[in-house]
């Protein structure tokens, strides 16, 4: 189960969105814990402390 829902709020995590694409982000657990990613693109995004890191230069490649 992810843990984002608990530390995002559910009305911000509605209007988040790829900062490449604009896709849809999808909870998800990467490598290093809760991230949120883009199947578009294929990137996943840090959260760190509660906090999405909407970077595209820290974005990890899902196919890496």
């Amino acid at each position: 189960m992810s843990q984002t829902p608990q530390t995002i709020e559910p009305w911000l995590r509605e209007i988040l969105r790829c900062p490449q694409c604009k896709g849809v982000l999808a909870d998800a657990h990467g490598p290093s814990g809760a991230e949120l990613q883009c199947a578009a693109c294929s990137l996943g995004y840090p959260i760190e402390s509660g906090v999405p890191v909407l970077l595209v230069d820290l974005a990890r490649r899902l196919d890496a």
